[in-house]
């Protein structure tokens, strides 16, 4: 196996209401699943490769339950990426090289059925997990924003986090609202639903927890 190491910053949004069931073993509050994924990699080695600086991305779409199967994906790799760059990000965003089931891109990966070609594209992608903000445009294919959660009565940010101390893609995510407009391979519309901000830190055997 090829170890291999990403620290980096996500946001994603996805067709469910704030919270997000799967993320406590529950099924999808509109009993299907779709989501926008972009990550910035701050620091990441492929073996030899080094991938620090460079984003991917991904849409998803599974007609029910992620675990139930039958979903469709296309992932996007920065177009800066080498060659070897390139088929580095691919082998980890679709599980290879990968303890089984160890990171969310396994598990997801595992999932599909249907693959479609990925696209090496400009990604303008920024997030502040903290602050609970973001962006990812592509152009042409990809508009997603986050924002924090507003309170219906007075308008002050809401701040709400998830801990998952034995999850398989981060430690805590901090909540917020999301809207996506996806209208490349992989059709999707949502707004202002799940936003999930996160550090990331994974590596072939999992979360890092050290």
């Amino acid at each position: 196996m090829t170890y291999w190491n990403l620290k980096g910053r996500q946001l994603v949004n996805c067709s469910c209401d704030y919270g997000c069931n799967c993320q406590f073993g529950g099924l999808p509050d509109k009993t299907h699943c779709h989501a926008v994924f972009g990550m910035r990699i701050d620091e990441g080695k492929f073996g030899d490769t080094d991938l620090s600086g460079l984003a991917i991305a991904a849409v998803f779409k599974w007609p029910g339950a992620i675990h139930e199967g039958h979903g469709q994906c296309v992932a996007y790799v920065d177009e800066r990426a080498d060659e070897a760059q390139r088929g580095a990000l691919l082998t980890i965003m679709t599980g290879g090289e990968t303890d089984p089931m160890a990171t969310m891109f396994a598990v997801f990966f595992s999932t599909v059925e249907t693959m479609h070609e990925p696209q090496f594209v400009p990604i303008d992608f920024e997030v502040d997990p903290d602050g609970r903000k973001g962006h990812l445009r592509i152009a042409g294919q990809i508009d997603m924003s986050g924002e924090p959660i507003k309170s219906p009565v007075d308008g002050r940010e809401i701040r709400a986090q998830i801990h998952l101390p034995d999850g398989f893609e981060y430690i805590f995510a901090d909540i917020g609202s999301a809207s996506s407009s996806a209208t490349g391979p992989v059709p999707v519309e949502l707004a202002n639903s799940y936003g999930q901000f996160a550090h990331l830190n994974l590596d072939s055997h999992g979360v890092v927890r050290a």
